[in-house]
């Protein structure tokens, strides 16, 4: 445990930076995901046995390094980079399919793979909140709602259950162009009841994979899943060019 220095500033110093290591690392294992609220300065001053000059010199150096920030009202936040997206980049998505097909393509090779870790990495929360989405999913079905976001929570908490620190910083700067991504699948591609249950069966079976720990069964299905994403890509684009 780091102790609470009593010597110079520059002892201090180190001793901030040791503060911000231990920090980085919860936030590069996941666990202090984008958007998550680190404990106040007193309680992590308490739990790394420091002071709280050297807590507050370690999350101001975080936060010039644009990996934290101010929460309004007090406190700190984990952000996913130092700047926005790229709005143009947004606008490039939205506009041409073609780019949306590669984006597809991109997203059939990480969530593969992050679906992979979090079916090895996965607590009880993750399926209970993955659980919980689906739910959400199933009675929008049933009440006749189209409701894109719970597709994004689906996949949102997939990242989070893959307790990668660098995926879920990469899926939070997308998260724009992700939720763009499944509108259009929602209320373009895949618009009827049908496609609902299809996707909701679909979701189930990613997360029967990751209940099981089974990581290759849970690729399986994301890879499934995502493939006839593709499929319908395709369709979609040979409607428009004939």
């Amino acid at each position: 445990m780091i102790r609470p220095s009593k010597n110079s500033g520059k002892a201090t110093g180190l001793v901030s930076e040791r503060v911000a290591d231990r920090i980085l690392a919860r936030i590069a294992s996941g666990e202090w995901g984008p958007g998550h609220r680190l404990p106040g300065e007193r309680q992590l001053a308490e739990d790394m046995g420091v002071s709280r000059v050297s807590v507050r010199a370690a999350l101001q150096g975080l936060k010039t390094q644009g990996l934290l920030d101010a929460v309004q009202g007090g406190g700190t936040r984990v952000i996913a980079s130092k700047a926005a997206m790229d709005p143009g980049m947004l606008e490039l998505v939205r506009v041409n399919c073609e780019n949306l097909v590669d984006l597809a393509e991109i997203r059939s090779i990480l969530e593969v793979w992050a679906v992979g870790r979090a079916a090895l990495k996965r607590d009880d929360a993750d399926l209970a909140e993955l659980e919980a989405i689906m739910a959400a999913t199933e009675a929008d079905i049933v009440a006749g709602k189209h409701k894109s976001e719970n597709d994004v929570r689906f996949h949102l908490a997939v990242a989070k259950a893959s307790r990668s620190g660098i995926y879920l910083h990469f899926v939070a700067m997308i998260r724009g162009i992700l939720s763009e991504m499944v509108d259009y699948h929602r209320y373009e591609l895949f618009p009827t009841p049908e496609d609902d249950r299809r996707i909701l069966a679909q979701h189930q079976a990613i997360f029967d994979g990751i209940r099981a720990r089974d990581a290759a069964r849970a690729q399986d299905a994301m890879r499934d899943h995502l493939g006839w994403v593709l499929k319908r890509y395709a369709e979609q684009g040979g409607r428009k060019n004939s």
